[in-house]
């Protein structure tokens, strides 16, 4: 593993690294970091690998990897996945109904692992008959309006 790019970003409290590999397989995202946390001299939980690159019929891998100062700051400055960002939501609601029954005295009820979705509602339409009564009204409005401009 060679090291393309080393550069220390002081905004973000990280550094990053790009290296080139030699491999037969296309390596996965945590070995990568595995190897990235050995070169660099820094605990896995601190790297975010973002990007792996390989050309076809290639056997060179081009490896992106972000390596922060602490856990707290890759938590911080890493885009979140819509699934993780919607499982976070509901735990927060749990944990917000938790406390609200603990001020209050209530026994909390289990809560089920599935979140169940509200189906949408589409707006309701007036029926057909409805609906040509209400154009012939209108017509008959408009063309009202305009004898009224007509006639002054």
């Amino acid at each position: 593993m060679k090291i393309i790019k080393d550069f220390r970003n002081d905004l973000l409290k990280r550094q990053e690294v790009s290296f080139s590999l030699e491999a037969e397989k296309n390596p996965n995202f945590n070995e990568m970091k595995k190897q990235v946390s050995e070169q660099v001299g820094k605990p896995e939980e601190n790297i975010d690998v973002y990007n792996i690159k390989g050309g076809f019929g290639s056997h060179e891998f081009k490896i992106d990897a972000y390596v922060y100062d602490s856990k707290k700051d890759l938590e911080k400055f890493v885009q979140k996945k819509k699934k993780e960002a919607g499982k976070k939501e509901v735990k927060v609601e749990e944990a917000k109904e938790e406390k609200s029954a603990e001020k209050t005295g209530a026994p909390v009820e289990e809560k089920s692992e599935q979140v169940q979705e509200k189906p949408e509602s589409k707006p309701t339409e007036a029926p057909v008959e409805e609906r040509a009564e209400q154009e012939q009204k209108a017509v008959g409005e408009h063309k009202q309006a305009e004898e009224e401009v007509k006639e002054p």
